[in-house]
């Protein structure tokens, strides 16, 4: 009756519907116990109309077998089946008790109900049920047996109901062990059941499954192995079992192999990857990669007691392929750049010698030293060779610099220095540039700014480097601050300009080497790009780092922070830059900026 059995079913607690076994045991505990304790309920009313009031006896009895009900009711509400179990196995046993005690006492024929109590109790699943439905039997028969001990017995009524009694027990006992062996047999025949569909489902998943899944025992061999060996190696079932797998495994990989069964037995999660012979189809062997992730196994009912391990296995032969191919790759780009620093370093050398030959006879023409030339237009073309001479050697030597640090060639020095000494010298050699461009140079100095352990020629450089830029990207009457501060540990430079600024677009960009903000062809500020690609590589070289933050229109500010005491950097020395937008209040000049190059 499906709707009988749906109102069952919706009398299951939560807990016990996500298991087939659990659902059909809590179904069948309810449906019996509910059933009958208001069948039990129903016989009062018929028994009154057919054979008058009841007695005390009769009322007992029919009080116990009508608390099944509300027992059923409770494990509906708290789904605590043993429970239920248990106080079913106490009303059945004070039931039968109390027929015996005005049955005869241990001769009474309605002790024969107290075998149905283990029986009942192993419907349950628990053990501990079963234990506790025997001790509250052995108790009836203890108490029993000690009321006919000291004549405690009431007087039997077996004389005046004897044959009914007879039957009645009789005929309710062999009922009751009918409905126990359905009920049993229901049980079995659904754990059947539910064991075929769970092994069609573990077998459909085998079946399927791209990973091969493997159960290892004490020495490593295989106690089972999924179908997926087959697709994967080309190995059947049948030949992987025991060592047929193990022999597959590259010679080589054999140690890693047993190593992580090893970590795996004692209980240590662990992977590993090894090579593993496979036979295409064609008859031809090759070497495949397989990654196998391994644990210890959990023991269960059902499982061979020699398994220790489970292992799931996926062939990684693309990913390997490609791993080697991108460090390849790397190699050989890594190759591409060392051929390339070590260009630019050889053509800056060679171009050096000619430029210092062009600057050096070009001041000497400017300076009229032989003699005065005759036409002005002469040494306006003096003047323009000069300044393109030394505007190319800075070129050059801003190339070199950087091959250098990109190559870990560039020698860093660590000394003590005081850094407001080194501040003011900078400023007094980059003043007559910036007064030719109608600027000011100011300086801002923290206070406490202790003594700076860098390389006093490297931390020279990125101020030049800075103040050029801020001279060169700053208008007529702009001012122009050059300073430091303590932050913590470390010692912050900073170059600040009221110049042209850079979009926030750009900033991005700033610090890789030929990138400039303003790139197009009619950009109007020379420049290669390379000066705050040298600030960046000179900082890193130290342990420190390179900020940026600007607006455009309203200026820009670049500052450079290093440690108070210099860890020379040691390993990848081409830290990015850091750039944000300049805030809007100008005046905080604490804030770390940079320009363009």
């Amino acid at each position: 009756m499906p709707a009988l059995r749906r109102f069952v079913d919706g009398l299951v607690h939560a807990s016990a519907q996500g298991d087939p076994t659990d659902l059909h045991r809590h179904r069948s505990f309810i449906a019996v116990n509910l059933f009958g304790g208001m069948a039990a309920l129903l016989a009062l009313p018929v028994h009154l109309v057919v054979a008058g009031p009841v007695g005390v006896v009769p009322a007992v009895a029919l009080i116990g077998l009508a608390a099944p009900a509300p027992i059923a009711l409770a494990v509906s509400h708290t789904g605590r089946l043993e429970l239920g179990h248990v106080l079913l196995a106490l009303t059945t046993a004070a039931l039968v008790g109390w027929i015996a005690l005005f049955t005869g006492g241990l001769a009474s024929i309605a002790l024969i109900w107290l075998a149905v109590l283990p029986v009942e109790a192993a419907l349950s699943g628990s053990r501990r049920v079963v234990h506790a439905a025997l001790g509250i039997g052995f108790v009836v028969i203890a108490l029993l047996a000690l009321a006919g001990a000291t004549d405690s017995l009431p007087q039997s009524v077996i004389a005046a109901h004897g044959d009914r009694l007879l039957f009645g027990v009789t005929a309710a006992g062999l009922a009751y062990m009918a409905i126990l062996a359905f009920r049993l047999d229901a049980l079995y025949r659904n754990a059947d059941v539910v064991s075929r569909q769970r092994e069609a489902q573990y077998r459909l998943m085998a079946d399927n499954i791209g990973d091969i899944v493997t159960g290892h025992g004490a020495n490593g061999d295989l106690v089972f192995v999924s179908p997926a060996v087959e697709r994967s190696l080309g190995l059947s079932v049948a030949d992987a079992l025991g060592d047929g797998l193990f022999r597959r495994v590259h010679v080589a990989d054999r140690p890693a192999f047993l190593t992580a069964l090893a970590d795996a037995a004692a209980g240590l999660a662990s992977t590993v990857e090894f090579r593993a012979r496979a036979d295409g189809p064609d008859g031809q062997s090759r070497h495949v990669w397989l990654e196998m992730r391994c644990r210890s196994a959990q023991s269960g009912d059902g499982l061979p007691s020699r398994l220790l391990v489970v292992g799931v296995m996926r062939d990684v032969t693309e990913r390997k392929n490609q791993e080697a191919e991108l460090l390849r790759a790397r190699e050989q780009a890594e190759k591409a750049s060392e051929a390339k620093t070590r260009f630019l370093a050889n053509v800056s050398h060679e171009l050096r010698t000619p430029l210092n030959a062009i600057i050096g006879f070009s001041d000497l023409l400017g300076s009229e030293t032989f003699g005065k030339l005759p036409d002005p237009r002469q040494r306006d073309y003096v003047r323009l060779i000069n300044e393109s001479g030394a505007h190319l050697l800075q070129v050059v030597n801003d190339i070199l610099d950087m091959s250098k640090i990109e190559s870990g060639a560039f020698d860093v020095v660590p000394e003590p220095f005081d850094v407001p000494l080194l501040i003011e010298g900078t400023r007094q050699m980059m003043s007559h540039q910036a007064a030719a461009r109608g600027l000011r140079i100011v300086t801002a100095i923290g206070l406490g700014l202790p003594e700076l352990q860098a390389d006093r020629r490297a931390c020279k450089q990125i101020l030049i480097n800075l103040l050029s830029n801020a001279v060169k990207f700053t208008n007529a009457g702009g001012t122009i601050t050059v300073g430091a501060r303590r932050e913590g540990d470390l010692v912050a430079l900073f170059v600040r300009d009221t110049g042209i600024g850079i979009a926030d677009g750009d900033l991005g960009r700033l610090g890789t080497p030929f990138v400039q903000a303003d790139c197009g062809y009619d950009r109007r500020h020379e420049g290669t790009g390379l000066g705050l690609s040298v600030v960046k590589g000179l900082a890193s070289l130290h342990g420190g780092s390179m900020h940026i933050q600007s607006r455009l229109g309203e200026g820009t500010c670049v500052t450079v922070r290093l440690p108070v005491t210099s860890e020379i950097a040691a390993g990848d020395r081409r830290t990015a830059a850091v750039v944000v937008p300049l805030s809007a209040d100008k005046d905080q000049a604490q804030e770390p900026r940079q320009m363009r190059a």
